[in-house]
C-alpha cells in the first residue's frame, strides 16, 4: 500500500489541527480510573476484545477525563450526530467550533499476560461507508485518533485500567477521500442507495484475466454466491487507508498493515483473501455433498 497525502485547499488547516492537538494533548497519560478489569481475567481475553468491552464507555468518558484526572477542561462535548444512527457522526464538538470523530486504537502492553490469538489480529478501528463526504464539513471536521493500553493501577495492583498513551488529529475530509480512492484503485465500486463498497472477487479477477466483462449489477457477501464483486468487509479500516500522516501515526505502535506484511503487503493480503474465499467455497461444496 502506497500512502498518499490528499489534504487540499478547503480542508481544515494545519494551523487549526495544531490548535486542536495542543488543546487535547493533556489527555495523554490520563487513565480511565472508573473502568477496571481484574488482572487475573486478562488471561481469558484477547487484546482485540478489549475495545469491544470498553470502547463505548471510553467514548462517553473522554470529555470528562479532565475532571477525573485533575486536569483543566479539554473543551469537548458529545455531538448529537448527523447520520441518525446510534453511533452518529461526528462524536464530539470542540469549544472552538470544530467537530471531531473519535477512533480508538488498542496498543498491546507486553508486560501484561493476555490470551494470545494464533495469528495477529488486524485492528478493527475503521471509518465505515456510513460516513461519506456528504456528511463531512471539510473546514470544520477532524479525525481524532487516540492510542491507549491497559496499565496496572497504582492504587489497585490487582486491576488494570485503560490509559491514553498518544493521540493525533487529521483532516477528516482528506482521510475519507483517501479511503474512497483506495477502493477505486483496487477496482472496487459502490452498490445501491446505501453505497455498499465491493471489491472484485476471485471469480471476477479470473474473468478479467480472460478478457471477459464483469457483472456490476449485484454483489455477493459470501464467496459461494459466485459474484464478480464481493462486499469489502475490511473497508475503512484505519490501517488500510493510505493517508500518509495517519499511516505514520499507526507505525509508531506497530499497527500499520505494511509493518506486519512487508513491502508487498497488498499482494500478500490479497492472496490471503483469495485463500479464504477458496476454502469457504470448498466448505460449502462439501456441505452440499454430505447433506
Amino acid at each position: 500500500m502506497t500512502p498518499v497525502d490528499q489534504a487540499i485547499d478547503g480542508d481544515i488547516t494545519e494551523a487549526d489541527l495544531q490548535q486542536l492537538r495542543d488543546g487535547l494533548r493533556p489527555l495523554i497519560g490520563c487513565s480511565f480510573r472508573m473502568l477496571s478489569l481484574p488482572l487475573v481475567a486478562l488471561m481469558s481475553v484477547e487484546p482485540s476484545q478489549v475495545g469491544s468491552m470498553v470502547g463505548n464507555l471510553m467514548d462517553a468518558m473522554i470529555p470528562h477525563l479532565g475532571t477525573t484526572n485533575e486536569l483543566h477542561d479539554v473543551d469537548l462535548t458529545k455531538y448529537t450526530g448527523v447520520t441518525g444512527d446510534r453511533e452518529g457522526y461526528p462524536d464530539y464538538q470542540h469549544k472552538s467550533g470544530f467537530r471531531l470523530e473519535l477512533k480508538l486504537l488498542f496498543v498491546n502492553n507486553p508486560a501484561l499476560k493476555t490470551k494470545r490469538p494464533l495469528t495477529p489480529r488486524e485492528p478493527s478501528a475503521r471509518i465505515t461507508q456510513k460516513v461519506s463526504l456528504d456528511d463531512v464539513d471539510a473546514k470544520q471536521d477532524a479525525l481524532l485518533v487516540i492510542a491507549y493500553r491497559l496499565e496496572i493501577r497504582d492504587d489497585m495492583p490487582g486491576a488494570v485500567s485503560p490509559k491514553i498513551v498518544d493521540l493525533d488529529v487529521f483532516p477528516m475530509a482528506a482521510v475519507v477521500r483517501a479511503r474512497n480512492d483506495n477502493l477505486s484503485r483496487r477496482g472496487g465500486i459502490w452498490f445501491g442507495k446505501d453505497k455498499t463498497p465491493a471489491v472484485i472477487s476471485l471469480i471476477g479477477r479470473k474473468k478479467m484475466a480472460e478478457g471477459k466483462e464483469l457483472d456490476n449489477t449485484s454483489y455477493g457477501r459470501k464467496s459461494q454466491e459466485r459474484k464478480d464483486y464481493n462486499e469489502d468487509t475490511n473497508f475503512g479500516k484505519l490501517n488500510r487507508i493510505p493517508y500518509a500522516p495517519l499511516t505514520s501515526f499507526l507505525k509508531k505502535f506497530g499497527l500499520n498493515r505494511d509493518d506486519e506484511l512487508g513491502a508487498d503487503a497488498e499482494s500478500i493480503a490479497q492472496t490471503i483473501e483469495d485463500t479464504r474465499e477458496l476454502l469457504e467455497a470448498a466448505r460449502q461444496t462439501l456441505e452440499e455433498i454430505t447433506t
